[in-house]
């Protein structure tokens, strides 16, 4: 048995619900998982996930251990190492990805989970990401998405510029999450379409903004505004019900 000291490679994940969409994704491979004895609340949702052929090395350790694993305290008691995400190669294409939303800048981590996370819920296609300033697609945005970032298509752009650039000669619709643009509520989006979200302090990149449609969410006063992960998913929700993707769930 490998002295858990000594770090496997591949992505760290932690937490319950990532561990189970990984498993559940079937896109990439655990490589080898901690856990505790006894078992922590939510590992039989893990265990009956896991191959029958338990061939995935699993290590029982103490808490403390995996809390300096997972370098934090937010592991529920299960941390692993993976296959590192798969990312597309290739831009996405409007036919097969008509819904996408674009991060410019997102630099809080568990910003990024929460966005991942709704964007699946409201029927996002596909997350274009930008290799600068933006916060990694690492195990505590993982964790925040609820591992749903699994089942979600990944693309890194270079940089925003050549993200939006390359969605509109696609044929994307651009719509652009700013100050000063139009209602959100009343937009007549058309599909398919891309959403642009910008950074937590400065907003989206003002370069971009003559590349698509400015929209704005109403709110009650000037003197704040919305968190970017909740500002995201009023728009996304807006965004899909208009487009008519949204379902109740059953």
């Amino acid at each position: 048995m490998k002295k858990t000291s000594e770090r496997p490679s591949g992505e760290l994940v932690f937490g319950i619900h990532p561990i189970c969409e990984i498993l559940r994704a079937k896109r990439r491979r655990l490589i080898s998982l901690y856990t505790t004895k006894p078992t922590p609340k939510g590992w039989q949702e893990i265990e009956k996930l896991l191959p029958s052929a338990r061939s995935l090395p699993i290590q029982y350790v103490s808490r403390d251990k995996l809390t300096a694993i997972a370098g934090t305290i937010d592991h529920q008691g299960v941390v692993a190492w993976a296959q590192p995400l798969p990312m597309r190669k290739m831009p996405f294409d409007p036919k097969r990805h008509p819904f996408l939303m674009v991060l410019d800048g997102i630099q809080d981590p568990r910003n990024l989970g929460a966005i991942i996370r709704t964007a699946y819920c409201t029927g996002v296609n596909g997350i274009v990401l930008v290799k600068k300033n933006a916060a990694p697609l690492n195990a505590t945005a993982l964790k925040a998405s609820a591992g749903l970032a699994e089942h979600l298509e990944v693309y890194v752009a270079p940089s925003i510029q050549d993200a939006v650039q390359t969605l509109r000669t696609a044929g994307y619709t651009i719509y652009i999450a700013t100050f000063g643009g139009q209602d959100a509520r009343q937009c007549a989006y058309q599909s398919p379409c891309c959403i642009v979200v910008g950074s937590e302090g400065s907003g989206v990149t003002k370069s971009i903004e003559r590349f698509g449609t400015s929209i704005t969410l109403p709110q009650r006063t000037t003197d704040s505004s919305y968190n970017a992960s909740v500002a995201a998913g009023i728009i996304m929700f807006l965004v899909a019900q208009h487009i008519g993707v949204l379902s109740t769930a059953k």
